[in-house]
């Protein structure tokens, strides 16, 4: 009994650092802001820049793969044009996505609608639990509305999911004043 507790602690323990590590691979947990293109210096209304095509388009009448969209949404939530990022976010296909749900959390946060942005991450929560970013962002809404201990609940949690090292993890960290109270 004791053995299989074990191994089911350390299977455990290696899925969260996989997660962890899938969401950095992705390009979604990194310091690092999105590549600056033409989507966020040219377009306007929802589209985005088609490289191929050299021109701006409708990203929901596009053939552009979930990916570019993605990452078109993205640069334009870094950029600070949240509307266009959240209808960038619209084209997307798998709209059930942790990735996709966390950034129409951010992006609805940032635009000032706070509790339909805290719907999407914990949608992205219940998409994937080990999804480390929507918990960053999630606890820095938190602390945004006050809920210090809340905040910290996530940290922990983003610790205990392997996210320690990560990108996520030192951002909520300096929200919370860098100190840890756990």
């Amino acid at each position: 009994m004791y053995r299989k507790t074990i191994l089911c602690t350390l299977f455990a323990a290696g899925a969260a650092i996989f997660a962890a590590q899938t969401a950095m691979a992705a390009g979604e947990d990194t310091s690092e802001p999105p590549k600056k293109t033409k989507t966020s210096s040219e377009c306007t209304q929802g589209k985005i820049w088609d490289a191929k095509k050299n021109a701006c388009v409708n990203a929901k009448k596009s053939d552009l793969s979930d990916d570019i969209l993605f990452q078109a949404a993205r640069e334009l939530a870094y950029a600070g044009q949240y509307e266009n990022s959240i209808k960038v976010l619209g084209a997307v296909r798998d709209q059930k996505s942790a990735r996709v749900l966390n950034y129409l959390g951010y992006a609805n946060r940032k635009a000032g609608r706070m509790e339909l942005g805290m719907q999407y991450y914990k949608r992205a929560l219940q998409a994937d639990e080990n999804y480390i970013l929507a918990r960053s962002y999630m606890g820095q809404a938190l602390i945004e509305q006050g809920q210090i201990e809340d905040a910290r609940v996530q940290l922990v949690e983003i610790r205990d999911r392997g996210g320690e090292g990560t990108w996520a993890y030192r951002s909520l960290l300096q929200s919370l004043g860098g100190i840890r109270h756990y």
